[in-house]
């Protein structure tokens, strides 16, 4: 039997669209759009070449893309985008070495009581900066940010920099790790999940989600480990780390979990590569209204996955 939960009255990030390079251009290959019809259709008659809208972007200047207002932008949905209430994205690109897998996008709404954030930490002169964010509602904790400088190994973007692989830190508002710990408190800023976002080239890019209990980017998250494990010939992950909101931990050492090719989310994303997308409750969601699996490519293969459930 289905374990279908509560839904939050309200999320950070509205809507989820996975883009795939398929010629010249990059065409949907999901979307998860909640109860935005209109705006799926729409998103579902696009394509986008190299340097058009926000997923072309992503993939022309081989980085992640923050879009903080669509009015008078190159966003091309904006008046479908209106009309749903979105008001910011950002893009994501999944490279493997040279090759542009896919694009993920995800795409926000904005109110006076929202808050979250979605930081894009860029490598320059020794340290990582704020390239751009989007934290709806938490004004003074974007201005700290704004300020913030990580160098190797500090903090949750300098350790994700550092160790080139996911991290999952809680508590953000007290933990020593975490050094915007009191404006994060002051925000309701809860769980943090950084991860890199490698791009040709080699310049340092991470990617943090940081989630609020009242208007949470997910409720659960999880970190898979994809480099060496294997079932017989083929690949399988392990689950290196994960939280839930309602369970608390989902991994001990005590408790291997492991996935094969094709089973459920995080099997999807191992077997095709690409990131995955799941909506309503089922087996695949754990319960939940949604999910989202994203792949991490290091060295040729496929290092890590990381996931999370709204």
């Amino acid at each position: 039997m289905e374990t279908v939960l509560d839904a939050p009255l309200r999320t950070f990030v509205e809507v989820a669209e996975v883009w795939v390079p398929e010629g010249d251009k990059l065409v949907l290959g999901s979307g998860s759009y909640g109860t935005l019809d209109d705006f799926a259709v729409a998103s579902g008659k696009q394509s986008f070449a190299r340097g058009e809208g926000l997923p072309g972007k992503a993939w022309a200047e081989e980085r992640p893309v923050v879009l903080k207002q669509f009015d008078g932008s190159y966003f091309k949905r904006t008046e479908a985008a209106r009309a749903a209430g979105l008001t910011a994205a950002v893009a994501i690109p999944v490279f493997d070495g040279k090759t542009l897998r896919a694009v993920l996008v995800v795409l926000c709404a904005d109110d006076d009581s929202r808050t979250g954030a979605i930081e894009v930490w860029s490598e320059g002169d020794g340290v990582l900066t704020l390239d751009d964010g989007y934290y709806g509602a938490a004004r003074h904790f974007e201005w700290v940010s704004q300020h913030t400088q990580f160098p190797r190994g500090q903090g949750l973007p300098g350790g994700v920099w550092s160790a080139r692989t996911p991290i999952l830190m809680r508590d953000l508002g007290s933990g020593y790790r975490f050094i915007r710990a009191e404006s994060a408190g002051k925000a309701g800023l809860t769980t943090g999940l950084g991860l890199p976002v490698p791009v040709p080239g080699g310049k340092a890019y991470v990617l943090t989600l940081l989630s609020a209990l009242g208007t949470p980017i997910a409720r659960r998250f999880e970190i898979w480990d994809a480099r060496s494990a294997k079932v017989g010939k083929e690949p399988a992950a392990v689950m290196l780390d994960g939280i839930c909101a309602r369970d608390g931990a989902l991994w001990n050492d005590e408790i291997a979990r492991r996935v094969e090719p094709w089973q459920g989310l995080i099997g999807k994303v191992l077997g095709t590569g690409l990131p995955a997308l799941e909506t309503g409750p089922s087996p695949a969601t754990a319960g939940y209204a949604g999910a989202v699996g994203l792949p991490i490519y290091r060295a040729g293969e496929l290092s890590h996955i990381v996931a999370w459930y709204c």
